[in-house]
């Protein structure tokens, strides 16, 4: 729809700071396409339908005709260098906020650095793991480590707009403090710094600490109904929880979102599925970028066609007008993460 608004991508990781030959250019790809390891010999992750929608979308931005060569866009890229092209790509995308996760050891860009390259709004989403593993690295024991952690979490919440847990599974009460500090003290016990926190005590603690704040909640669970006791628990808290699952869960994610007045979905990359299970006001954009600008276009140019195609069909076939297609389209893109996130008040 040419009248999309200006896109809120509420879950990126951010850019690679320096240029990237083929080789590098093509590690960030095969992740993106889902892949742990590099393409067969003889083939190419640009032979992907992620690497096809990059030849299609990208060259036009930095002033080549669209399926160009890899070779010949990787050149034009470096030509460019790579904040000239990360620029051109990143203002090109249509997103207008950028919610970025913050905490990783990865050297992406910043939320700031996001936010000068695309001429946009970008907010840092505080990962309570990544938070967690720097508190462990100078607490000396169990009692520092968690008495550290609650007041790293109330702090982060006077900077942050949002918290995101990658808890796979979380009941209906918070473990309590005998067995917080036996996990901690496992935790602490012949560690090393960086080594990133995996126990599954420790993260259903944190989550319950983030939700004090009131602060929104992304919640990356690859199988979102292991969550359904904590989400029934949390209702009427005042928290916000955005379920952010698997490729193959989003449908799931967006009946819990409809479950749940608190409770809000990630509409995926087939929004004619979740928009059918879920109340409109209920899902929301993300691209999940990491370490390509070129990601971040690819994202939202597919979610734009994709509502695009879906909102023509459902207005041929009776089911909206022009207007109501228009509203939809704007709830997902941008207007209930705007809610959700509160990010004209985080403006202001």
């Amino acid at each position: 729809m040419d009248d999309m608004p200006p896109l809120v991508d509420q879950h990126s990781h951010g850019a690679v700071h320096g240029d990237l030959g083929l080789g590098g250019f093509e590690r960030h790809l095969a992740a993106a396409a889902g892949s742990t390891g590099p393409a067969p010999p003889g083939t190419s992750f640009f032979d992907s339908r992620t690497g096809l929608a990059v030849r299609r979308w990208c060259p036009p931005l930095l002033g080549l005709e669209p399926f160009c060569s890899p070779v010949r866009y990787l050149a034009r890229r470096r030509e460019l260098g790579a904040y000239g092209a990360g620029r051109l790509l990143l203002r090109g995308a249509g997103i207008g906020t950028f919610l970025l996760e913050s905490g990783e050891r990865s050297g992406l860009t910043s939320a700031a650095e996001l936010a000068s390259a695309a001429g946009g709004r970008a907010h840092e989403v505080v990962r309570l793991e990544a938070l967690a593993e720097q508190i462990a690295d100078t607490s000396g024991s169990a009692e520092s480590f968690t008495a550290w952690t609650a007041e790293a979490v109330q702090g982060a919440a006077g900077s942050a707009l949002a918290f995101a847990s990658g808890v796979q599974a979380c009941d209906g009460a918070p473990p309590g403090p005998a067995e917080v500090r036996r996990a901690a003290g496992r935790r602490l016990a012949g560690r090393r710094p960086g080594t990133p926190l995996t126990d599954p005590v420790l993260a259903r603690h944190l989550l319950w600490s983030a939700v004090t704040t009131g602060l929104p909640v992304q919640l990356h669970c690859s199988d979102p109904q292991r969550l359904t006791g904590f989400l029934r628990a949390t209702e009427g808290m005042g928290t916000d929880l955005v379920l952010l699952p698997d490729p193959w869960h989003h449908r799931q994610a967006a009946r819990l979102a409809a479950a749940f007045p608190h409770v809000y979905a990630d509409v995926g990359t087939r929004p004619g599925e979740t928009l059918c299970e879920a109340p409109f006001g209920k899902l929301l954009f993300s691209t999940g970028a990491r370490a390509l600008a070129e990601l971040y276009v690819v994202a939202a140019r597919s979610f734009a066609r994709a509502m695009s195609r879906l909102m023509a069909e459902w207005h041929a076939d009776g089911w909206c007008g022009r207007g109501e297609a228009e509203r939809i389209v704007s709830l997902v893109a941008a207007g209930t993460a705007r809610r959700v996130y509160r990010l004209d008040a985080a403006v202001a």
